[in-house]
């Protein structure tokens, strides 16, 4: 069974957004395996809580992500 996991910062991503990356990551999969893969592909689009990641030893944060002021 394919198996993706997309971790994005929460509340970054709209409803038709996490449908668009579970959608098309089925597509690609299936286009890889063959639509046999298509029926048990799993995707998740897992939300981490706001400040709960960083890179390069800076705490992301989604203001920062977007480039607003932080409150």
């Amino acid at each position: 069974m394919p198996f993706a996991t997309f971790r994005v910062p929460a509340g970054s991503l709209t409803l038709e957004q996490k449908e668009q990356l579970i959608t098309r990551t089925t597509d690609l999969y299936a286009e890889v395996y063959g639509e046999r893969a298509r029926a048990t592909t799993l995707v998740l689009v897992e939300e981490v809580t706001d400040g709960g990641w960083g890179i390069g030893g800076e705490v992301l944060t989604l203001a920062r992500l977007r480039g607003t002021p932080e409150g």
